[in-house]
């Protein structure tokens, strides 16, 4: 499921199958356009050409178009011209669900390895055909691997996706429940992983460990088939996705996956300096942006309408599908019966296309790909499509209507903005509760025992996550919504770094807070002992946002998202996750910079960047799950 961050493992297993698909391919020539995106032109059999276009870390496709290439080279496009240039892509793989395409190109006796890494910041690394590499877009140096000259270029640990045993394996030692295990331990990510658990039947509370690894396996087997053959690319709300999940939600299809990303991402700043424009007016654009809404849902509505048509058309099929399949989920499970189906096909039973165990429901291909529910009439199942006949042609009528308004332009000027004065308390973990408390938090040991022993007073509340590793968090005076304050501790703590997703709170008062152990304990720097009785918060969900304030005065704020989410223009939510803190904080940068417009983006560049961005940034992994302009 891409998003505005990049692709995900299934994306880029989509996009390697798409890719594959149109070999064999040879090097025409490669373009660097900026520090960060390249662009190669493959030529194919019977003079097809292709143009593949790669933003390290966050997207690599197909275009029908690349940017205008910089008159004068940069070294590194000229190495990879110099040792790929008219070589023959022998394959085009991915390693296990990582965020990483391999090319292997020979050229001559010699093979090549073109690596394109979608991760973290990402990016493109030439090898030799042992995987020594020759030389990296980026040289870096991390904990566990070298990305320079002349080292072997490592992936990360095995895919617990590959088999089932290996699957098995993996799950019996993940001490996660089942959604986490498989959406951060497989690298499915929140929505495939809730849509396995579904499809294998199994509650995704539960605990990895206990669950079935052999159904799991054949959920994922059977979406993984839908990946590599049976794509329904659309683009759905913030997200392109390769195969349709959805039912009854807003879609765009599109032929190719490649198609979609391209109009999913918006354009690069190379792609941009590409493009030359004319200026349209404001009410133009917008009367332009209607009249394309209203194609799309006279779109909607016809491929709706044409569904229903072949339900119909199809009725006595149809009809006698619910039945058998009806009859036989009473006996047998959805497993079972998708198993003897594959086994033995016939031809009614080879115009079924996939399964949906946790739905009840199979695909079938009628000219048309319709999704039909077993547990209800034929009648019921075309009603679906008649409820997204209505939706559109609503949806329609209300875009003729504004069409009608006539809009009045307005003449805008340059805003000045006010900086947020700097407090004393800013150089700690901050935020503002709904209702105007202050609210305080030790990034490490050392502000942990400053504010205890020098900011703790009697009128303040002490609150600390139940967990190692949590910032000492203080409530200046008093406050009504705990339940914000309870997040901000659980958020920033061990916790997220551990990749879970709750975590239990207590508060005390400060006359309970001790520095003193009892005889034969010992209190490390930045610990505390706490007597007597606590009051708990059990549960509380670990999430945090980070906006850009712009009245009354302007600064990047954070915190939980119900304090933040009000105060603010632009706003980003967090949860736990893949992306490693500073990854994360470019990414909210630079959507916080999208919802601005661009004059005020350079009135705020002292206000807006990596560093105030960063200081509200949790202390782990992050998944950027919602943003919003105010």
């Amino acid at each position: 499921m891409a998003s505005e961050q990049g692709m995900s493992g299934i994306d880029v297993r989509a996009m390697t199958c798409e890719l594959q698909e149109k070999l064999p391919l040879w090097i025409d020539k490669v373009y660097q356009f900026d520090t960060k995106t390249l662009g190669i032109r493959l030529n194919g059999e019977n003079k097809a050409k292709y143009l593949l276009f790669i933003e390290s870390g966050r997207r690599a496709h197909l275009v029908a178009d690349l940017p205008e290439p910089p008159k004068n080279p940069p070294h590194f496009a000229m190495l990879l011209r110099k040792h790929l240039s008219g070589g023959k892509v022998l394959s085009i793989r991915q390693h296990g669900l990582e965020r990483v395409l391999i090319f292997a190109i020979g050229k001559g006796t010699t093979v090549f390895n073109l690596i394109i890494e979608l991760f973290d910041n990402g990016n493109v690394i030439l090898a030799d055909d042992t995987m020594t590499i020759i030389k990296p877009l980026w040289h870096h140096r991390f904990k566990d691997r070298e990305v320079v000259p002349g080292v072997p270029y490592t992936f990360g640990s095995p895919d617990p996706t590959a088999s089932e045993e290996s699957l098995a394996a993996f799950l019996k030692t993940d001490e996660r429940d089942l959604v986490r295990a498989l959406a951060i331990g497989c690298m499915l990510g929140g929505m495939y992983a809730e849509y396995i658990c579904k499809e294998a039947g199994l509650e995704k509370s539960i605990p990895a460990a206990t669950a079935d690894p052999a159904r799991i396996f054949s959920s994922l087997q059977a979406l993984f088939r839908q990946v590599e053959e049976a794509r329904t690319p659309i683009i759905a709300a913030k997200h392109c996705e390769p195969i349709n999940l959805r039912t009854g939600e807003e879609t765009t299809a599109y032929p190719t996956f490649s198609l979609a990303l391209e109009a999913f991402y918006p354009m690069t700043k190379a792609e941009k300096k590409a493009t030359s424009r004319p200026k349209i007016a404001k009410e133009d654009r917008i009367r332009s942006h209607q009249q394309a809404a209203i194609k799309k849902f006279d779109r909607s509505i016809a491929q709706a309408e044409e569904v229903v048509n072949a339900i119909y058309e199809n009725y006595p099929f149809i009809a006698q599908v619910i039945g058998t399949l009806a009859a036989a989920s009473k006996t047998h499970s959805w497993q079972e019966i998708e198993k003897r189906i594959r086994a033995a096909p016939s031809e009614e039973t080879k115009k079924i296309t996939a399964f949906f165990p946790g739905e009840a429901a199979v695909e079938i291909d009628l000219g048309k790909r319709i999704k039909v529910f077993v547990n209800e009439s034929v009648e019921q199942n075309a009603g679906h499509y008649y409820d997204v006949i209505k939706k559109f042609k609503k949806k329609k009528a209300g875009a003729v209507t504004a069409m009608e308004t006539v809009a009045t332009k307005k003449q805008t000027k340059r805003r000045e903005f006010v900086p947020l004065k700097k407090q004393w308390y800013h150089r700690f973990r901050w935020f503002i509760t709904s209702d105007g408390a202050v609210v305080l938090g030790g990034r490490d040991a050392t502000q942990n025992e400053e504010l205890v022993k020098k900011y703790m007073a009697g009128g303040d509340t002490f609150v600390h996550a139940d967990v190692h590793g949590a910032s000492v968090v203080l409530v200046k005076g008093k406050t009504e919504r705990m339940d914000e304050v309870a997040r901000f501790a659980a958020s920033y703590s061990g916790a997220w770094r551990s990749g879970h997703f709750s975590a239990d709170v207590y508060s005390a008062l400060p006359s309970q807070v001790s520095k003193t152990p009892e005889a034969g304990e010992f209190v490390s720097r930045g610990s505390f002992i706490v007597r007597g009785e606590r009051t708990y918060y059990r549960n509380i969900p670990l999430s945090t946002g980070i906006g850009l304030m712009l009245d009354p005065h302007a600064a990047v704020i954070g915190g939980p998202p119900s304090a933040v989410r009000q105060k603010v223009k632009a706003f980003v939510e967090l949860r736990p996750g893949q992306f490693e803190p500073n990854d994360v904080a470019k990414k909210v940068l630079r959507i916080l910079k999208s919802k601005i417009p661009e004059d005020d983006v350079k009135a705020l560049k002292g206000i807006l960047n990596t560093e105030k961005v960063a200081a509200f940034t949790p202390p782990g992994g992050s998944d950027i799950v919602g943003h919003h302009e105010g």
